[in-house]
C-alpha cells in the first residue's frame, strides 16, 4: 500500500563558491589547504559538490511519520546534506498527513518537500493542483535513472512527466514459515509454484486429522479490511499473466473482469478457498475474513500451520522474543514464480515530491535519490525495518535479515518489480470496491466472476 515521488537536481557550484561549500561541509572555518582535515572533508563532501553552496537556505519537509522515535532516523539521515551544503532541513510529521497535505497545497501553504505514500495520491495532487507539484530536476532524474530499476521512475511520473523520487521500499512476495517445522518433516523450500502446491498437498496428507493446515491467512484490517487479499491477487496476476498484462490491468487498458483477471482470482482461490489448505489454527475459509492480518501468521509459532503469505514488513508482528532469520523461529522465502524464467516481485514504497522551484529544494530532492542518502538512512536506522531500492545501498548496513533478503530480491537482475496494484488504481477501486469484493469473495463465497464484474462496474468513468 503506498506511492509517490520526488525529483530534482542542481547547478554545479561555481569556483567562487567552493570555499564556502567547504566551510559548510566542515561545520566551520575551512581547514588549511593540504591538511589532513581538509582532505577528509573534501572526500566526505565530494558527492555533494553538484548541489552547490546552500548556506543559509532552509528546506521544509512534511511526512506522515510523527513520533519522535520514528522521525529521528529521518532527521539524522539529512545531516550529511546539511553539513556538506550548509542548508538546514526543517522536519514536520503528522498522523493527519494525507488529510492535511491537499488542504495546505490549496491554501498556498505547501511544504517544500513531502513524502507521498501512494502513486495514486501523487496523481491526484498533480492533476488537482495545476503547476503546484514541481517536476523533478536534472540531478534527481539522473540519480533515479542511474540507481533505480526503471519501474520506479514510472511510479513517480504523472501524464508522462516525472515528479517524485523513491525514498523507501518493501517486498510483498514472501511466504513466512518455521525452519524447524520444515526440518522436522524433511520439507524443502519450494522454488516453483507447482512445488509449493505439491508441498501443500504433502502437508495435508501428513495431517489427516486436519488439525494442522498448510496455510494460515487473515484479511481483517478495520476500515481497510480486504487489502491483504488484493495483494494475493496482484502477486498471482504477475505470475499468471506477466508484467505487461499486469500493467494493462492496473491502468484499465483491460477491464477488471477480463478473463485473465478472473483466472488469477480463481488461482488464488485454489489456496485461499480450499478448506483442506486453510485456515490453520483459526478455523475454516470464512475465518480469513475475520482474522486480523497482524495475527494471521501467528499459528505458525504454535505449529498449527506451515505457511503464511505476507510482506517483508510483517517481521514486526511476530512478537517479542521471536527470532526472525534462516536459523530462527520464523523465516521467509520468495513466493515462487509459475514460470521458472521469470522472477516477478510485488512491492510498495514511498516517494518524495517537491512544491517549490528553488535550487536548495531541488538539491535536497536529488539527495534523497542518491546512494549517500540511502546509506545514511540505513546508518540512522540501527534497529532495521527500513529498505531502499537504490542499487548502491550497502547491504551490510541493513540490520534485519529479512531486510537483507528483500534487498537481494529487489536487486536481482532477473527480478521484474511491480508496485502494489491497488495503490495505483483509482481510490474508489483500489481502496474501495477491490477491498470489499475480495472480502465478500472470502466471507460470502462470491464467485470470482461476480467479484470481477462488481469491481469493473465501480471503475470511475474517464
Amino acid at each position: 500500500m503506498s506511492q509517490a515521488r520526488i525529483a530534482r537536481g542542481l547547478v554545479v557550484a561555481a569556483s567562487a563558491t567552493a570555499l564556502l561549500t567547504l566551510a559548510a561541509c566542515s561545520g566551520g572555518t575551512p581547514a588549511p589547504s593540504g591538511s589532513a582535515s581538509s582532505a577528509a572533508t573534501d572526500e566526505k563532501c565530494a558527492a555533494f559538490k553538484d548541489y552547490g553552496d546552500l548556506t543559509g537556505k532552509t528546506v521544509t519537509i512534511f511526512t506522515s511519520i510523527a513520533s519522535d522515535s520514528e522521525a529521528k532516523p529521518h532527521i539524522d539521515s539529512y545531516k550529511p546534506f546539511e553539513e556538506c551544503t550548509g542548508a538546514t532541513i526543517k522536519y514536520e510529521g503528522s498522523r493527519d498527513f494525507e488529510a492535511q497535505l491537499p488542504v495546505r497545497i490549496k491554501a498556498g501553504n505547501a511544504p517544500d518537500v513531502a513524502y507521498i505514500p501512494q502513486p495514486g495520491l501523487l496523481q491526484t495532487l498533480v492533476r488537482d493542483n495545476a503547476g503546484k507539484v514541481i517536476e523533478a530536476g536534472d540531478l534527481a532524474v539522473k540519480n533515479v535513472e542511474t540507481y533505480y530499476d526503471p519501474a520506479w521512475k514510472g511510479y513517480g511520473s504523472v501524464d508522462g512527466k516525472f515528479y517524485a523520487v523513491p525514498v523507501g521500499a518493501n517486498v510483498k512476495s514472501f511466504v513466512w514459515y518455521s525452519p524447524k517445522m520444515f526440518a522436522d518433516k524433511g520439507y524443502t523450500i519450494p522454488t516453483t509454484w507447482d512445488e509449493m502446491i505439491a508441498l501443500s498437498d504433502k502437508i495435508v496428507a501428513d495431517n489427516p486429522s486436519g488439525d494442522v493446515k498448510p496455510w494460515c491467512a487473515g484479511i481483517e484490517s478495520g476500515g481497510a479490511t480486504g487489502w491483504p487479499a488484493t495483494d494475493w491477487i496482484e502477486d498471482i496476476m504477475l505470475r499468471v499473466n506477466g508484467p505487461e498484462v499486469y500493467d494493462q490491468w492496473v491502468d484499465h487498458s483491460i477491464a477488471f473482469n477480463d478473463a485473465k483477471v478472473v483466472a488469477a482470482i480463481d488461482k488464488a482461490g485454489t489456496i485461499l478457498r480450499n478448506d483442506k489448505y486453510v485456515n490453520g489454527g483459526l478455523g475454516g475459509v470464512k475465518t480469513i475474513a475475520t482474522t486480523s492480518f497482524t495475527e494471521a501468521g501467528l499459528p505458525i509459532l504454535d505449529g498449527a500451520c506451515y505457511m503464511h503469505r505476507q510482506a517483508s514488513f510483517y517481521q514486526a508482528n511476530w512478537g517479542e522474543g521471536v527470532k526472525v532469520g534462516e536459523d530462527g523461529d520464523v523465516w521467509a522465502f520468495y513466493l515462487p514464480s509459475i514460470n521458472a524464467d521469470q522472477k516477478p516481485v510485488l512491492g510498495g514504497g514511498e516517494f518524495a515530491a517537491i512544491f517549490a522551484d528553488r535550487p536548495e529544494v531541488k538539491a535536497f530532492q536529488a539527495y534523497l535519490a542518491s546512494p549517500e542518502w540511502s546509506n545514511a538512512k540505513a546508518d540512522a536506522t540501527p534497529n532495521g525495518g527500513w529498505l531502499s531500492a537504490n542499487k548502491k545501498l550497502d547491504i551490510n548496513k541493513l540490520v534485519q535479515p529479512v531486510d537483507k533478503l528483500s534487498y537481494q530480491i529487489l536487486s536481482d537482475p532477473k527480478a521484474v518489480f511491480r508496485f502494489d496494484g491497488s495503490d495505483l488504481m483509482p481510490s474508489a477501486v483500489g481502496a474501495g470496491s477491490f477491498w470489499k469484493q475480495m472480502t465478500d469473495w472470502i466471507a460470502l463465497g462470491k464467485s470470482s466472476q461476480d467479484v470481477a464484474d462488481a469491481i469493473e462496474k465501480s471503475w470511475p468513468a474517464k
